[in-house]
């Protein structure tokens, strides 16, 4: 089948690598360069430099049009980063389907992974849909479902459903070019929204069991990142265990072990141990050189100032 692909961040790229293996990819949609880095000088998408290795014909419009788009029979759309207007998706002769990362309906939106995680769900999948003007509401093609292991982050959950969700993409588009696809509609009293996080929900919140201030921590990897603060100090968190799940380990946020590369704080209850951070201004670090350079020792407290 003759597809147009929009896809802008690292997510959609197994999807475009699988679509091309199998489909003509007549043109891929991303989102304009972007500034980046410290020097903030504009750099591609992941999905535009794949593009280009491939040898697809790329378009980067601010404002999408149906104008703007090739003849072609089907649209694929994975984390794009901008909602289609109705004109846009009609344009492709069989509509446009979706790759989203969740069990829809739930967890509709921009940030399904984040939420799902801070929820504390068990479980996720990959669903792939058939798009319409509501956000993530249209019929579902074909779904898959996997575990979200216990110390999984964002970041880790989101480069695994990238495979996932290429394979789905192809199970689906066979059935469509074959003509034994059978959309279902989702059931909207299920639905739920996952939106987008800010960076003021990323603080920690000590008062909140260990195991609800690991989760935060997990689900904001890489973006926005969950932080807290200390003598003044803004560290981001970026990985975190629980290392008393009960209990009244302090009161919440002060430490309780710092030593031998450990730091200990106690949660509302249980305590949580910092693993990975990154202070403001400085570059990731286990605990063993962040300790080196910023000693602490038991009753020091986290999140009591600004």
């Amino acid at each position: 089948m003759r597809i147009i692909f929009f896809g802008t961040s690292g997510f959609a790229v197994p999807s475009l690598e699988r679509v091309a293996a199998s489909h003509e990819v007549v043109q891929c949609v991303t989102q304009p360069d972007r500034p980046q880095g410290r020097g903030l000088a504009p750099r591609p998408s992941p999905v535009k430099r794949t593009a280009q290795a491939l040898g697809v014909p790329v378009t980067q419009p601010e404002r999408l049009r149906a104008a703007d788009l090739a003849e072609a029979e089907i649209g694929v759309v994975a984390a794009y980063g901008q909602l289609l207007r109705p004109e846009v998706l009609r344009r492709p002769a069989r509509g446009c389907v979706g790759v989203h990362p969740s069990l829809l309906p739930k967890y509709r939106g921009a940030a399904p992974m984040a939420w799902a995680i801070l929820e504390g769900e068990r479980e996720t999948g990959v669903t792939i849909f058939q798009l319409t003007e509501s956000l993530d509401a249209g019929p579902i093609l074909f779904q898959t479902r996997t575990s979200i292991g216990p110390d999984e982050d964002q970041e880790a959950l989101a480069a695994r459903l990238a495979r996932e969700g290429a394979d789905a993409l192809g199970h689906a588009l066979e059935q469509i070019a074959a003509g034994t696809a059978t959309p279902v509609a989702q059931d909207d009293a299920l639905a739920t929204y996952a939106g987008k996080f800010t960076k003021a929900q990323g603080r920690l919140n000590w008062a909140e069991p260990a195991d609800a201030v690991v989760r935060l921590v997990r689900a904001l990897v890489p973006w926005p990142g969950a932080y807290t603060t200390t003598n003044g100090l803004m560290l981001k968190v970026l990985r975190a265990r629980v290392a008393h799940p009960d209990g009244a380990q302090g009161a919440p946020g002060t430490v309780v072990r710092a030593s031998a590369g450990e730091l200990e704080v106690a949660a509302g209850s249980g305590s949580v141990r910092l693993m990975d951070v990154q202070p403001a201004g400085k570059r990731r670090m286990i605990m063993t050189e962040f300790l080196a350079g910023h000693p602490l020792k038991p009753g020091d407290r986290f999140g009591h100032d600004a």
